[in-house]
């Protein structure tokens, strides 16, 4: 019994390995959200989530594209923390406002300024914006807390060199 179980894990391990980017695995990426099954073969989100599986829920809803669905989801987060409010902040640039996106990057980072997931997501966000000098002035920052190894400076200073930042 329990070498099946260990073998099992092991697979499941290595399959979800498999999915995860590299850059966002060195992240320490949440697990995937829980779900229950709802209608025939299609699965959706316990109600009865804490905070934490929020963040988690909303996570990987912003990481695979739904954005609209992300923020519904964050936004249910009794504590919105810097990681929430990032997330938050990340869904709504992708949804296309820049402004909006800044204000909860600029909160994430008032809560905790050494979170450097959202210097490097308001460093992604000054790029688009045009604002390469504020984007480099965030890799800074992020080089300072956590080097120049950490997956969040490897992907701000890829998205700068992109534009001859």
């Amino acid at each position: 019994m329990y070498k099946l179980l260990a073998t099992a894990t092991a697979a499941a391990f290595i399959g979800a390995a498999m999915i995860v980017p590299p850059a966002a695995a060195q992240k320490g990426e949440p697990s995937k959200p829980k779900t229950n099954k709802c209608e025939k073969g299609k699965k959706c989100l316990r109600e009865d989530l804490s905070d934490q599986e929020i963040f988690y829920s909303g996570y990987w809803l912003a990481r695979t594209g739904q954005y609209a669905d992300a923020l519904e989801m964050l936004n249910k987060a009794a504590v919105k923390d810097e990681r929430v409010l990032t997330y938050i902040g990340f869904a709504t640039r992708k949804l296309g406002d820049q402004t909006s996106a800044m204000g909860f990057y600029e909160r994430a980072l008032a809560m905790n300024p050494n979170y450097t997931v959202a210097r490097a997501y308001m460093g992604e966000a000054f790029i688009t914006r045009g604002e390469t000098a504020k984007a480099r002035d965030q890799l800074v920052e992020i080089a300072k807390r956590c080097g120049t190894g950490c997956a969040e400076y490897s992907e701000l200073a890829t998205e700068l060199a992109k534009v001859g930042g």
